[in-house]
């Protein structure tokens, strides 16, 4: 923020550090990511740590929008990246690793579905999403590799700090593992995406602000702040019928995100504010699927309080 620029930026028109125009000063264009299903599990699905699955998991491992885990990972890169393409004319490519957890097997099979996306044309880096309990050493030490390599993100799923919703939510670790993961890999300067979920079960607005304030703390480069979402088939329909779930209202949604983003350092990157799932799945809130009304309003709440991401939080980075 400079004296001719009264708040972080502008080049994207927005109040907070957003993912495109993080890339487009990375690499000068557009980028965009292109899902890939690589066929792996949960350490919470298989029994390696738990039954099951988180509870607001889909049966596509949150991979709704990714390619089909039945075809090879080059295969699916290229249908979904031409499907992009058809919004998209030019850009570059992140290979997104989605569904389910991506560091979830043996090194050499992660080289397998990692390297062949690096050769693809056009793409400038990796998106690998996992979770803090499945960084065993020699996975990081091939993620520092390819950090060295390529553009490298890990998303790092957290979404709660509370343990209470941790286990209503069948997480399967707790906060000390995430803090434990978050420093394995900043040793190796590997960028870190934190995921966070607003809407838990049983949870308090306040309750949301804790976790944003804690992942405040930590050592991250980017943030996802996700809406529960309810989708049909999933574990958390029974505690929907159980009354544990209660869907957020719209304008309580847009307040509590900018709360949020106001104590999040301002060179934080904001990957995501919001979230949807696929309409014939989704039982609500129905609302989420106007994303564009979403991300309008929070840009709107944002001008009304003349506010801006990481206006309160401490050792903010002041862009020049």
């Amino acid at each position: 923020m400079t004296k001719n620029n009264p708040f972080p930026y502008t080049i994207d028109h927005k109040r907070y550090h957003s993912w495109n125009y993080h890339l487009r000063q990375q690499f000068g264009e557009k980028v965009f990511k292109v899902s890939i299903d690589a066929g792996f599990d949960c350490p919470n699905r298989d029994g390696t740590v738990a039954f099951g699955g988180c509870t607001f998991c889909s049966a596509s491992g949150s991979g709704d929008f990714a390619g089909d885990r039945a075809e090879d990972v080059v295969t699916q890169f290229h249908k979904i990246k031409d499907k992009m393409h058809e919004k998209w004319q030019n850009g570059k490519y992140l290979g997104y690793f989605q569904a389910y957890t991506n560091t979830h097997a043996p090194v050499e099979v992660l080289k397998q579905k990692f390297e062949p996306i690096l050769e693809q044309e056009g793409v400038v880096g990796l998106s690998i999403a996992t979770r803090p309990d499945c960084l065993p050493d020699d996975v990081v030490e091939y993620l520092a590799d390819l950090n060295k390599r390529t553009y490298l993100w890990v998303e790092l799923g957290l979404q709660t700090v509370h343990e209470k919703t941790a286990n209503i939510i069948n997480r399967a670790h707790d906060y000390k593992t995430y803090v434990e993961g978050v420093e394995k890999l900043r040793k190796h300067n590997i960028r870190i995406c934190s995921h966070i979920i607003n809407g838990l079960p049983l949870e308090t607005p306040e309750m949301m602000m804790e976790t944003a304030l804690e992942v405040a703390k930590l050592d991250i480069q980017g943030i996802k702040i996700h809406l529960l979402h309810l989708l049909k088939g999933t574990a958390m329909m029974k505690q929907y019928e159980k009354g544990l779930v209660e869907f957020m209202d719209f304008d309580a949604y847009i307040k509590l995100v900018v709360d949020q983003l106001e104590i999040i350092p301002s060179d934080v990157i904001v990957h995501r504010i919001t979230g949807d799932g696929p309409p014939d799945l989704l039982i609500g809130p129905m609302w989420s699927l106007k994303k564009w009304e979403v991300l309008n309003a929070i840009d709107r709440e944002f001008e009304r309080r003349n506010s801006w991401q990481g206006k309160f939080a401490k050792n903010r980075v002041e862009l020049t």
